[in-house]
């Protein structure tokens, strides 16, 4: 186990590449965490020296100190990675990453606002300095459409309404296989849903293009 490591104001201050006066400042706003105390002695630890090495990330990417700062409250007060997760079994792959590296998959889009939908949505929670997104796929998919020039926040708000269509064929063949099967086959047979749901867009996405323009 790694052991943990501590460090006063001076050091970590010159561990992170800022001057004392800088990480005062950066406290002050509610950047960082306040630090254990120890009588009169403030000590930080790594959490602190990671949330500093991403504030200098999202520096260089061009977000400002304001925005910055209402990403921070917004992972903050996000769910915690076991309330995202501690659900029933899924078969949708977590994925981890620093806050720089969710920044670099939706370039300039990562903003407080979408951060907040995001979270809401459920696609976000966090653990510790990392945030771990809910679904691998609906993360790939999410930045494809992105970088197709679709605005992060048009892909959220259909994320929503999509949720909304899904939730009601989950429970639609929830019921019908509960009328007629034990409960635990819900699970045995949860790709027969999925198939179904996935020829069934298929042909809707058909029909739509067919239509004139």
């Amino acid at each position: 186990m790694t052991e943990k490591r501590e460090y006063r104001m001076a050091d970590l201050a010159r561990e992170a590449g800022i001057t004392v006066r800088t990480l005062r400042f950066y406290r002050e706003r509610g950047l960082i965490a306040p630090p254990r105390r120890e009588g009169r002695i403030a000590w930080y630890d790594d959490h602190h020296l990671a949330r500093l090495r991403t504030i200098a990330a999202l520096l260089e990417r061009g977000h400002t100190l304001s925005g910055i700062a209402e990403l921070a409250e917004a992972l903050d007060h996000g769910r915690d990675v076991a309330d995202l997760l501690g659900v029933a079994p899924t078969e949708e792959e977590p994925v981890r990453l620093t806050p720089e590296e969710l920044a670099a998959r939706f370039e300039g889009q990562v903003t407080a606002e979408n951060l907040a939908a995001a979270l809401d949505l459920g696609y976000l929670g966090t653990d510790g300095d990392e945030i771990v997104h809910v679904s691998r796929r609906l993360l790939d998919v999410s930045a494809a459409l992105v970088r197709e020039g679709i605005p992060l926040a048009d892909v959220l708000a259909a994320g929503k309404r999509v949720r909304e269509h899904v939730d009601a064929l989950a429970e639609l063949f929830a019921d019908v296989v509960l009328r007629h099967a034990p409960e635990e086959d819900l699970h045995r047979l949860r790709p027969l849903a999925r198939s179904v749901v996935d020829a069934e867009l298929s042909l809707a996405l058909d029909r739509r293009l067919r239509k004139p323009s």
